[in-house]
């Protein structure tokens, strides 16, 4: 039974506010944002084994493709974060929806060979860094503070959803149609998104709105904060040095933690598929439903943190535990995982780890992006959600060249793989004792509402 608030607004018995039709839809249309984003990068390792035997390329050239995704990605994901402190998200989110589709169509043209693609790749890049801290930022305007983690939670189900419906589909359009063809799929989607976006999207009721928004950019009726575009002039929200931001544990412990979530997934993106077609022996169309295998029960094991961390936020539990330990615990999982995937038999041993390995690290990234936004100034969180989130995804810089360079100088590409696999298990593990110890976000929002 629903009861109301002293505000008068309706809320569920556990206190929590129900989202309005139109927050629903753009969280909705956000969740398909990224899940769009995670299609395009899970492309790569689909095409990986047809693109290096059509270009001839090496498996150091190939990790370097992969990695050249992420050059620009921290560069972008800083500027257009900072930049989303002040201007609509309607507008930025759009616009880099155009920019992956510009990245995406010339790879159709035959003439683009090895620097073409790395250049598309570090375009793309450019486009997707801001893309999911950008798009929790315009989430968490539109719920209320408590089902921040609800509302990150659904975002990440949208990546893994990309990879899950997209994997299968695009193999189909690969083999009918050639490696090329996903890419220019994926380019015309960005553009059709981005027209809905701008038809609906803008700001919500629950953040300052940023200057130059207009009434428009939220729903009616909403209350906008003094001291922004749409309210009363003359005040300001309240800021803080980011150095004191940056300066928090529960900032840079997500970082390095993130870093290593994401070290795994650009191995999964880059060589997943050709591990398994190559060393585990699986054809081309069987791979193309297994990599979809951890994007399931990454969705599964997001909304299962999300759940738990949520639970315990309106039980009165700790941030800390809901924040910092839950997906700690997926990821000790997950470490273990891959350290024994390698040693394992092709067959449902191989498929077990696999899952395992690479679903679990996902759950950090919702409930740090939660942890960090509720510890930062509503006026900052765009500029410090993406910075973090910059930082952190420079594992997926190092991971696809890296682990390409190290079966490169492998005796034998199997043992090449095993160090590979072994090395992201060791930083998966020291990952989840960082998100352990580090995460604290009750303490350090206490700590920046001192003067400083």
């Amino acid at each position: 039974m629903a009861t109301t608030s002293r505000a008068g607004t309706a809320t569920t018995p556990l206190g929590r506010e129900p989202w309005p039709p139109r927050a629903r839809l753009i969280v909705f249309l956000l969740a398909l944002y990224v899940m769009l984003a995670f299609g395009d990068k899970a492309i790569l390792g689909l095409v990986g084994p047809r693109m290096m035997a059509d270009l001839g390329l090496t498996n150091a050239e190939f990790g370097l493709v992969g990695s050249s995704f992420s050059l620009l990605f921290c560069v972008t994901a800083i500027g257009i974060g900072l930049l989303g402190n002040r201007v609509s998200p309607r507008w930025l989110l759009a616009g880099l929806a155009i920019v992956w589709a510009v990245a995406q169509l010339p790879v159709l043209l035959p003439v683009v060979g090895f620097a073409g693609l790395v250049g598309t790749r570090i375009l793309l890049g450019a486009g997707e860094g801001p893309a999911v801290p950008l798009a929790s930022h315009t989430a968490f305007t539109w719920v209320p503070i408590r089902s921040r983690a609800l509302a990150a939670t659904l975002l990440a189900v949208g990546g893994g959803a990309g990879v899950v419906v997209g994997a299968p589909l695009l193999m189909l359009a690969i083999q009918a149609y050639g490696w090329r063809a996903p890419f220019g799929i994926l380019g015309v989607l960005g553009l059709i998104w981005a027209v809905g976006w701008l038809a609906v999207g803008g700001t919500g009721p629950h953040h300052y709105a940023a200057p130059g928004t207009t009434a428009g950019d939220a729903p009616s009726g909403s209350r906008v904060p003094p001291g922004t575009a749409a309210g009363a002039a003359g005040e300001s929200p309240e800021r803080v040095p980011y150095r004191r931001v940056f300066a928090l544990s529960t900032w840079w412990g997500a970082v390095l933690a993130g870093f290593t979530v994401f070290w795994t997934l650009g191995l999964a993106l880059t060589w997943l598929p050709t591990y398994l077609e190559e060393q585990a022996g699986y054809d081309p169309s069987t791979v193309s439903l297994l990599v979809g295998l951890p994007s399931i029960f990454s969705i599964v094991s997001i909304l299962v943190a999300g759940m738990v961390a949520d639970r315990l936020l309106r039980r009165g539990g700790s941030r800390r535990v809901a924040y910092g330990v839950v997906p700690a615990v997926a990821m000790i999982a997950g470490g273990i995982a891959l350290v024994a995937m390698s040693r394992l038999g092709a067959g449902w041993p191989l498929l077990a780890a696999m899952t395992i390995a690479f679903s679990t690290g996902p759950a950090l990234t919702p409930l740090t992006n939660a942890a960090i936004a509720d510890v930062c100034p509503p006026a900052q969180r765009s500029g410090v959600l993406a910075t973090a989130h910059a930082f952190a995804t420079t594992g997926n810089v190092a991971a696809p060249f890296a682990s390409g360079l190290v079966v490169d100088l492998a005796p034998t590409e199997s043992v090449g793989f095993t160090a590979a696999l072994d090395l992201a298990g060791v930083l998966l593990l020291a990952g989840a004792a960082l998100a352990a110890t580090t995460i604290r976000p009750d303490a350090h929002a206490a700590r920046l509402a001192e003067p400083g």
